[in-house]
């Protein structure tokens, strides 16, 4: 049996974020009596796009998160870019309300933890685990 326990960890801090998320985007549907769609409203527009931004990346991220521990064992580093990931989330979802420091470093958190965790399963693929080497 397989233990990833940096993927489990990090998909269940994805979900607990997932909901956070959609929680937020409740309670200003609620607050602004806005039942479908976002009624114009510049706020309730931003808090949607921050979730929808969020179910774009997580997905992608969390399979190179499992498939790299399940290639090269749980590490240390791997946790850091798991922490990294979701703390970029959470700030991404501040800037999304006007933080604009916020969003910045979200951005840059998501964008690198991506593209480092993208080439170093290429790099795995080809060098550690090509069969035909």
């Amino acid at each position: 049996m397989f233990f990833l326990p940096v993927a489990l960890v990090t998909a269940g801090a994805a979900a607990l974020l997932n909901f956070w998320l959609g929680l937020r985007i409740s309670q200003m549907r609620i607050a602004e009596k806005i039942l479908v769609g976002d009624g114009g409203n510049l706020r309730l527009i931003a808090r949607m796009r921050a979730h929808l931004n969020f179910a774009e990346y997580a997905p992608l991220v969390l399979i190179l998160i499992a498939l790299v521990e399940l290639a090269r064992g749980t590490q240390a580093w791997l946790w850091g870019v798991a922490f990294v990931f979701i703390v970029g989330r959470v700030l991404h979802a501040f800037g999304m309300d006007g933080w604009r420091l916020g969003r910045m470093l979200g951005i840059a958190a998501t964008m690198l933890t991506m593209l480092g965790l993208a080439g170093y399963a290429v790099y795995l693929g080809y060098t550690g685990l090509n069969p035909l080497r």
